[in-house]
């Protein structure tokens, strides 16, 4: 309703979620039980005058990523992946704001649980901008792709990664003509 009274004061949307991850188990080495939780940032709408933000938290304040040393010191988690996720965000006059990729390879066996949104549905662009790319939560298991839904809970086998690829935030204006 605000973006038609007033389009230049309104963003495209942004990612949409907070991408909520938690990994728990049994740490052999330290012969203690662990968990780990975080949320991972997305893309940001663009709006009239300026592109999105990429790989922000644009849903939660005061937020920051966990460093991979710090995890990896932590948990028996490895992080094989931590990227900005290229070209996830809406094309526009003002580009949407790209995603980010973070792939965590668990060291034992444990269970993680999600709770992620824009799996299903972009987060939309705004005034003729595109929208930005769905997010994606997949296990790979011994070289084997397996998209996982938004929500829910999966057991983790030694070895097994996690790739959770968050969206991007939607374009504002049509492109401009090449």
């Amino acid at each position: 309703a605000m973006a038609q009274a007033s389009p230049e004061r309104v963003p495209a949307a942004s990612q949409g979620t907070m991408n909520n991850v938690t990994i728990g188990g049994y740490d052999a080495g330290r012969d203690r039980p662990y968990a780990y939780y975080e949320t991972i940032g997305g893309g940001m709408g663009a709006r009239a005058g300026a592109d999105g933000p990429s790989a922000i938290h644009s849903h939660m304040t005061n937020t920051l990523n966990t460093p991979i040393e710090a995890l990896e010191y932590a948990y028996p988690l490895r992080v094989l992946c931590y990227q900005i996720r290229r070209g996830s965000g809406g094309a526009g006059r003002f580009r949407g704001g790209d995603g980010i990729r973070r792939d965590i390879q668990v060291l034992g066996e444990g269970q993680a649980t999600l709770l992620t949104e824009r799996r299903r549905f972009a987060p939309y662009g705004l005034a003729g901008g595109s929208p930005g790319q769905r997010g994606e939560n997949i296990l790979i298991r011994q070289g084997q792709e397996t998209p996982l839904p938004g929500k829910g809970s999966i057991y983790l086998q030694d070895g097994d990664i996690l790739s959770l690829r968050t969206p991007g935030g939607g374009g504002y204006g049509p492109e401009s003509p090449a």
